[in-house]
């Protein structure tokens, strides 16, 4: 799992609170509103940019990334301070 330095954007969304993304290494960093943070690996930046746009982003999420990309929590001890 990368840990990088990837700058997450609030949205507004009542599932998620932060979106970052590494168009070159097609990474996907979702912090959710538990404050959850997941990687998403392999996520095309036409993704990226739909969930960006879409209405609900918590319902985009839902249909096209959850389930379609591997993933792994990123364990809060890892963030940095």
């Amino acid at each position: 799992m990368k840990v990088n330095s990837m700058q997450p954007n609030a949205v507004e969304s009542t599932t998620l609170a932060a979106v970052a993304y590494d168009a070159g290494g097609e990474l996907l960093q979702l912090e959710f509103r538990d404050r959850a943070i997941y990687q998403y690996f392999g996520v095309p930046a036409e993704v990226h940019d739909a969930l960006l746009r879409a209405p609900s982003k918590g319902e985009y999420f839902n249909r096209v990334i959850r389930g379609h990309f591997p993933y792994a929590r990123v364990p809060t001890s890892s963030l940095p301070v």
